[in-house]
Order: structure tokens, then C-alpha cells, then sequence
């Protein structure tokens, strides 16, 4: 029971953090010109969280690796969310369609071939934003992504799924989120380099 309360608790975390850093970004970040991309992508980030909530209650808060609905809305909407971060930051309408376009093909290829390639077209989202926010920040704390966004939250699912021990649950969530504040000292500390110039 209180490890259940736990994986709820860790779920929570990561749809308000992510949505309320997307509603502050309004006002704050208004040194990036697509601001509108940044609050998207992040209130995405946190509506993806919360359709895998969803997708939980529907097997009792126990990991399962499985295919529904509420699971194709948290992989849409992650790509969604990563994918307005990354073209936020560009002008190049050729980077642009095809940031675009692997998003699309990782929410279509979810129900035509599976997850495996989902996780395919997410890992070219990641790389792509990866590449973009690093020639526009070049900030070192955004090292911290594919740190816990990327590597750490795919070594932690990986040992829940082989495991089926929920306690590796609880640090998926909470490890995605420090790459979601990650994100936001990026631009925070980007507003303040702005200003000085």
C-alpha cells in the first residue's frame, strides 16, 4: 500500500512540475521568440505523464509492458512535448520539417509496427534536440538530459521490466523531471545571459 502511494506520489510530481514550469515560461522566458514551442513542450511533457497515470490505474499500478490507448498518449505526447523544445530554438524550416516529421512517424508507427519503433523515432526526437539546444545554449547543465531523460529513466525501466520489482517505478518518473528542470535552468540561465548583452 505505501509503496503504491509512492508510485502515485512519483507520477504526480511529473505531470504538475512539468505543466507549471510550462505556465511560469509565459512571462519569463520572453527572450526566446517561438515561447509559445517552450510552454507546448512542456505542459506536452506533463500531459504525457499523466495519460501513463492513467494507463496505470487500468492495471493497478503495476508496470506492464503492454500496448493501449492511454500508452499511445504518453509516447504521442512525449514525442510532442520534446519535439516543440527542439524547434523552438531553430529557424531552418528543412530542421524544422524534419524534427516534424519523426514526431509524426513516432505517434503513427506506435499502432502500425509497436513500441520498439516508437522508442526508435524517440530516440532520433532526443538526438535532434540534443543537437539544437546545444548550438543555441551550450549550457553544460544541459548534460543533465540525457543523463536522467534519456539514460537513466531507460536503465530504470529496463530493470523494472526484467525485474517486475516496483521500486524501480518510482524513480522514472522523479528522474525525468530533474531533465525537465534541467530544461528550464537552461533557458532561465539563457534569459539572464540575454539581459547582460
Amino acid at each position: 500500500m505505501i509503496l503504491k502511494f509512492i508510485i502515485v506520489l512519483a507520477h504526480l510530481q511529473a505531470i504538475l512540475i512539468p505543466i507549471f514550469i510550462g505556465i511560469i515560461s509565459i512571462n519569463k522566458l520572453n527572450h526566446i521568440k517561438n515561447l509559445k514551442l517552450i510552454s507546448w513542450g512542456f505542459v506536452s511533457l506533463g500531459l504525457a505523464s499523466m495519460f501513463e497515470m492513467i494507463d496505470h490505474t487500468q492495471t493497478e499500478w503495476i508496470y506492464i509492458d503492454h500496448s493501449s490507448f492511454f500508452n499511445w498518449l504518453f509516447y504521442s505526447l512525449l514525442s510532442i512535448g520534446l519535439t516543440f523544445l527542439s524547434i523552438s530554438t531553430i529557424k531552418n524550416k528543412y530542421l524544422i520539417l524534419t524534427n516534424l516529421l519523426t514526431c509524426i512517424l513516432a505517434i503513427v508507427s506506435y499502432w502500425i509496427f509497436g513500441k520498439s519503433l516508437t522508442l526508435f523515432f524517440q530516440v532520433l526526437i532526443s538526438i535532434f534536440l540534443i543537437i539544437n539546444w546545444q548550438r543555441k545554449f551550450k549550457d553544460w547543465i544541459f548534460i543533465a538530459y540525457p543523463i536522467f531523460g534519456i539514460f537513466l529513466t531507460t536503465f530504470l525501466g529496463i530493470k523494472l521490466s526484467l525485474s517486475a520489482n516496483q521500486i524501480w517505478h518510482i524513480f522514472i518518473g522523479p528522474s525525468g523531471t530533474i531533465s525537465v528542470l534541467a530544461f528550464y535552468l537552461v533557458l532561465n540561465r539563457s534569459r539572464k545571459r540575454f539581459q547582460e548583452i
